[in-house]
Order: C-alpha cells, then structure tokens, then sequence
C-alpha cells in the first residue's frame, strides 16, 4: 500500500560536537520518505528551488521516491541553520531561510489522493488543511512547537481531522499545558486523533490508543553525530510499516513503534540520511531482535 508525504525537502548546515556539514540533504519529507520506502512505495509533495542539486534529486529517484509531486521553481531551497550542543534533544536554531518553501500550496497529484496513508510533515497547520481537503486515506500528523505557539488554533482545527498524531514530549506538554504526558495523551485523543505517539528521545516512545497503551525505549545507539531528522525518520518507518501490513489495528501499531525507533536510531549515527542510506533488512532485523530481548519482562510466578 502507497504512502504520500507532505512536507519539506531542503538544504541544511549542521554542527554538533562530532563535526559540521554544510547544504547536506534536509527537510522532513526527505527523513521521512528514506525511512519509509523500505517497507512501502512513497512519494513526496514538496517544492525546491532551481538550486536545489540535482544529484540529491537523483539519490531520491534512486531509491523509488516518487518525485511527481516535487514542484522545481525558479528561487532559493528551503535552508536550515542548526547547531547541537551537548544536549542532543535542544538544538539551537542560527538561520532558517524559507526561500519557495514560503509560498508552497501543496497540490496533490490526482492519483496521491487516493493513497491508503497520507503523512502530514510539521509544515504550517493551514497547509495541512488544504492537504486533509485533498487526501482520503489514513491520516497521520506531525507538528512543533512553532506552530503550537503560533497558530494554536489552526492547529486544532487540523487535529480534528487526522487520525493519529506524533509529536515529542516537549510539544505534548505545550500543547497541553500538562506536564503529565499520559494525561496529555488523553487531552490530545480529545482535540481528534484517536491514536497519540509520544517521542521521548533517548527516552523512547509511547503509543496511546482506544484499546492499548503501549511504550517502547530508545535503541541504545554508542554514538549521536546528529540528531537531526530522527523524529522524521521515526514517523517514516513507523507509518512505512503500517502501509507494509496494510491495517491500523493495535498489534500493527505496536510493530511500527519499533520500526520507527529502529529508522530514528539509524539516522542519529551520522549526518543527513546517511546512515539511513546505509541501513538494510539485516541491520534492521539485528535491532528489532535487540529491542525484544530489552523488553522482556522475566517471569515473576510466586510473586503475586
């Protein structure tokens, strides 16, 4: 089953304490399809400017990233300017340049409208509405704090017509005004989305349904070089895996749960996508393997 994304595909500079990258590949929609097309076909609605490479173009086509939905007009790419500290979940935003990104009204492709899964990237509530207008097919969300802060209000009006929602801890609580994230689980379930994905960073994941409750760690990675894209990434294998199973019941959300924490691990190990590039069936099997035997709960008979 096909996914369509909308979102961003741009150019970014980074530097974290393991080194600096200069117009690498960026943009959540590029994150989030590397990640998905693994377990499904996946094509991107997104817009770049006439100095956009063309070898990054190619390295997407590469991958069977449908591209007929990326618009080229004359202008400048979407750049982003970031830095890391020792932190890895605050990074520190220098210089966003919008350049076409800010005149962008996402026009789905005819056939896109009918894709089974539709993700929508944390790009300005009101493009996602224009987007949910268009699209029929399972609903998913992302957002972030810019747009919690800014527009509020065109953001729950988004949320009232999706499905499920990602977001981190962080937007949880400013969303809600909760510290509590389970309690803000149940308020975000209220504005619509009937399934709730926390992102806790290291700290993994948590996954709230009308009939499950599920939480996951973080896979323990040795290294972050950069931790750019890892929430992209996770919603990439996490709804990539639900358009490989073909359904949302709860076993199969469970399941993406651990495929978008194994694509985020991949991705926080170098810069860009290149250690998504650089991930395979075996690689992966190996980490779903790891995070079974981490969750495992021994036997406590005698006990209760």
């Amino acid at each position: 089953m096909g996914i369509v994304v909308v979102g961003s595909i741009g150019l970014d500079d980074v530097q974290t304490p393991h080194g600096s990258v200069r117009g690498v590949l960026g943009g959540s929609a590029s994150f989030f399809s590397v990640a998905a097309q693994f377990f499904a076909p996946v094509s991107v609605v997104a817009v770049v400017g006439d100095d956009f490479p063309p070898d990054y173009l190619e390295m997407l086509r590469g991958r069977g990233i449908g591209l007929e939905g990326l618009e080229v007009v004359a202008g400048r790419t979407f750049h982003w300017h970031g830095r890391y500290g020792a932190d890895p979940d605050r990074p520190v935003s220098l210089a966003t340049e919008l350049g076409v990104f800010q005149d962008f009204h996402p026009r789905l492709p005819e056939h896109h409208r009918r894709e089974p899964f539709v993700f929508l990237a944390n790009i300005d509530p009101v493009l996602q509405l224009e987007v949910l207008r268009q699209a029929e097919g399972l609903k998913v969300l992302d957002t972030m704090n810019y747009w919690i802060e800014g527009k509020r209000t065109e953001l729950l009006a988004t949320l009232r017509k999706v499905d499920v929602v990602i977001m981190n801890e962080q937007e949880a609580r400013s969303l809600t005004g909760l510290s509590h994230i389970m309690a803000a689980c149940e308020v975000i379930a209220g504005y619509g989305p009937q399934v709730v994905v926390i992102k806790m960073g290291e700290h993994g994941s948590l996954l709230r349904t009308p009939e499950d409750l599920f939480t996951l760690p973080g896979y323990p990675v040795d290294r972050v070089v950069d931790p750019t894209g890892a929430g992209d990434s996770f919603a990439g294998g996490f709804v990539g895996w639900l358009a490989r199973r073909g359904q949302a019941s709860p076993g199969a959300y469970r399941e993406a749960m651990v495929m978008g924490t194994v694509m985020a691990s991949f991705t926080i190990e170098d810069f860009s996508v290149r250690a998504l590039m650089r991930a395979d069936a075996e690689k992966m099997r190996q980490r779903v393997q790891r995070l079974r035997e981490m969750t495992l709960l021994p036997s406590l008979d005698g006990l209760i």
